[in-house]
């Protein structure tokens, strides 16, 4: 690539000019800014004082020395201390045509011999379906895990699912005291929903509990511990652990709704696991680290039975493991999660994708892990978060004030057909492949929304705004690579050859070069969206991209072009745009439309 080129002319030409010895990437390429001639530039100020000359001299001593060594330096120019150089266009010319039809442009092939990066995300608990929060844990985690697919990491997919706790024992206690037996079947509910509807049954009464203590003059928090529905769920959460038959059973039943119900779920948003983990058999391993942390003692038993960490020292507080009637917590699970995935894979690095409000848990995790003697705790990193509102508010699961993800997709789908319809353009298509349509244009409403923002940001998710056909969503971008493909079909169909051989054109107008220089950044831009996990970093490039080809596309001959020869460059540039487009669509999850 040229930057490399630049790189080294740059450093060699200090070295000889001024003896000043650098490496090559060390030297800062930045793109020239708009109102300068130039494509990359040099800020020369680091090397003024070592040169004894000033900036205005050494840009342009640099600048000759580096037009002579590199032939592809069309010309240079100096503005103060900014050396701009400007590239051939016979280098852009043969970019594209070299990379036109590479199938894999911009993408490293995973190493499956490496070290496995090992994803973390989605971990739901069997209470409740899916929700729009559970959306952007698991659209980010399995985008990052493509981003770093791409980038040539050999990556690994997991979920640990969050099937026992007082959580799950609130369900299960609420359904066998209202439910009367209802089951997914006899209601028609997803079972997931219907495990939910209890989730907040239980809710319900406990709140009514709560309110005829404290009216009996008890203190809330105590009557928080003390409400019949808190005291049961509670037993019953330790007959859970004592292996109660009964409650096993039932457990069972609850759990086995709930999976089938995320499953269809997940086939929905498009994601997947390489393997999935259950708390149910990973506490029992937690429970045993405790112990070995109290054999060394690196934890501590208070006078009630209570196991915990003292972190008072690390700038923290006192972190409870276990409950003083021996049931574990969170922190228990994944500590024995934890080791029992560096076992499963010997991971170069274990990455969790939760929400911000856990970044206080995962501090924890790794200190606890380091106090444990497992070396390989610094390779637990915490990709966190910002949390998803609607424009009314933040959602709670328990009060069931939450927007389920079935039915926002199923909305999202139904507000797809209605922009499809009004386009007008799909009056070919078979009920199926419009169905199809529908989905596609849905999911790519709804990923690249979410997927756009900054992951370390709150966001408020609009559906209307995300599935508009302009501006900077999903839909515009598919379509933008619809519209591409009918082009290089049109082509084909001409008889002009992608593989045939190219002469360059005499010279490039501004807006393909735009778009070139757009294509020429996309290996540098995912290299850097995978080393700051942010797939909002491609999102917002796959935006741009398209954005430049329509200013091209529209007042630029393509297969009206008369010149043989610019008319294959301009097919050449438009398959290569398609290229990119659905490559960096793929990483955020979104399917490239052929046709729309």
């Amino acid at each position: 690539m040229i930057e490399q080129n630049l790189q080294q002319a740059v450093a060699g030409a200090l070295k000889r000019l001024y003896g000043i010895e650098v490496s090559p990437d060390t030297v800062v390429l930045q793109a020239t800014k708009k109102e300068f001639v130039g494509d990359y530039t040099v800020v020369v100020f680091p090397y003024v004082k070592q040169a004894r000359k000033s900036p205005e001299q050494v840009a342009n001593e640099l600048g000759a020395a580096v037009k002579e060594t590199v032939a592809e330096v069309a010309d240079f120019n100096v503005i103060k201390g900014f050396l701009n150089f400007s590239v051939d266009d016979a280098y852009w010319v043969r970019f594209v045509s070299d990379e036109a039809a590479d199938p894999d442009f911009g993408i490293t092939k995973p190493n499956p011999s490496a070290s496995p990066v090992v994803v973390e995300y989605s971990s739901p608990n069997t209470n409740k379906p899916l929700h729009l929060g559970h959306i952007r844990n698991n659209l980010l985690g399995w985008s990052v895990s493509e981003l770093l697919a791409a980038n040539g990491a050999n990556v690994k997919k997991v979920n640990l699912v969050n099937d026992r706790g007082i959580h799950i024992c609130k369900s299960m206690l609420a359904w066998l005291r209202y439910g009367n037996g209802e089951t997914p079947e006899s209601s028609g509910m997803k079972g997931d929903h219907l495990v939910g509807k209890y989730y907040v049954e239980f809710d319900k009464h406990y709140k009514e509990e709560v309110s005829q203590l404290t009216a009996q003059g008890m203190d809330e928090e105590e009557a928080k511990k003390q409400a019949p529905l808190m005291v049961e769920a509670q037993q019953m959460l330790k007959r859970w652990e004592e292996g109660d038959p009964e409650i096993r059973d039932l457990w069972t039943k609850m759990n086995g709704w709930v999976y089938a119900g995320f499953d269809e779920t997940y086939r929905k948003m498009g994601v997947g696991f390489d393997k999935i983990y259950y708390e149910s058999n990973t506490y029992l391993l937690g429970k045993e680290l405790v112990q070995k942390g109290l054999d060394m003692g690196v934890l501590f038993r208070k006078d009630d039975g209570s196991v915990w960490c003292d972190l008072t020292a690390d700038g923290l507080d006192q972190k409870l493991l276990l409950r003083r009637d021996g049931t574990s917590v969170y922190m228990t699970q994944d500590l024995g999660t934890a080791l029992l995935r560096h076992n499963d894979f010997g991971a170069e690095q274990l990455i969790y994708v939760v929400g911000n409000e856990q970044d206080y848990h995962f501090k924890v995790l790794k200190l606890i892990l380091g106090k444990l003697g497992f070396g390989w705790a610094d390779k637990v990193y915490h990709l966190s978060y910002g949390m998803v509102e609607l424009p009314n508010g933040k959602m709670k699961s328990r009060e069931g004030t939450v927007v389920d993800a079935d039915d926002l997709i199923a909305e999202m789908e139904v507000t797809a057909e209605e922009m499809c319809r009004d386009h007008g353009k799909n009056d070919d298509m078979t009920p199926e492949q419009l169905k199809e349509l529908y989905h596609d244009l849905a999911m790519g409403a709804l990923k690249y929304f979410i997927l756009k923002v900054d992951p370390v940001k709150n966001m408020l998710f609009n559906p209307a705004e995300s599935i508009d056909f302009n501006g900077n969503t999903g839909p515009f971008i598919q379509y933008t690579h619809a519209r591409i493909r009918s082009i290089v079909r049109k082509a084909e169909e001409q008889g002009v050859s992608l593989t045939a051989s190219l002469a360059a054109p005499a010279a490039l107008t501004d807006k393909e070069r735009a778009v070139v220089k757009s294509l020429h950044d996309l290996p540098a831009t995912l290299s850097a969206a995978a080393a700051n996990y942010s797939p909002a970093m491609v999102a917002n490039y796959a935006y741009d991209l398209a954005k430049n080809f329509n200013s091209f596309y529209q007042d630029t001959p393509i297969l009206r072009e008369t010149d043989a020869n610019l008319r294959l460059f301009r097919v050449k540039l438009c398959a290569l745009v398609s290229v990119a487009l659905k490559n960096t669509l793929r990483i955020l999850g979104i399917v490239a439309p052929e046709r729309m």
